[in-house]
């Protein structure tokens, strides 16, 4: 087995942050802050997003199921299809939302993304 051609789509999550993230008509809509993991799977359940602000500052972020994004070669960067409008009518999300099943739910489902845990 090629071992280079085996790992090839493998990528450290390290290499994962900062990523930037640019919606359907090409243009920048963010990057990529960090990656919530769900431990039982081992699967990637969300990117969170970080929009806005300047050098960091006042930045708002977001978790955006990880399967709504596609990484494109030809930008070095993720793709989504997620609108501003999808975005800004996300369910509003608790401090603990990465423990609230019902939460998952229904951002997975405003999403139109399959649960990951499923």
């Amino acid at each position: 087995m090629n071992t280079k051609s085996h790992t090839a789509s493998l990528v450290s999550s390290s290499d994962v942050n900062g990523t930037n993230v640019y919606g359907a008509d090409g243009s920048e809509v963010g990057h990529i802050d960090h990656l919530m993991i769900d431990k039982e799977s081992g699967k990637v359940a969300y990117a969170v997003m970080g929009f806005g602000g300047f050098l960091g500052m006042g930045e708002d972020h977001h978790p955006v199921p990880w399967d709504a994004l596609r990484y494109d070669t030809s930008r070095h960067g993720f793709v989504t299809d997620i609108t501003p409008e999808q975005l800004k009518g996300a369910p509003e999300r608790r401090d603990d939302w990465h423990q609230d099943r019902a939460w998952e739910q229904r951002t997975f489902d405003h999403y139109g993304i399959p649960y990951y845990w499923i």
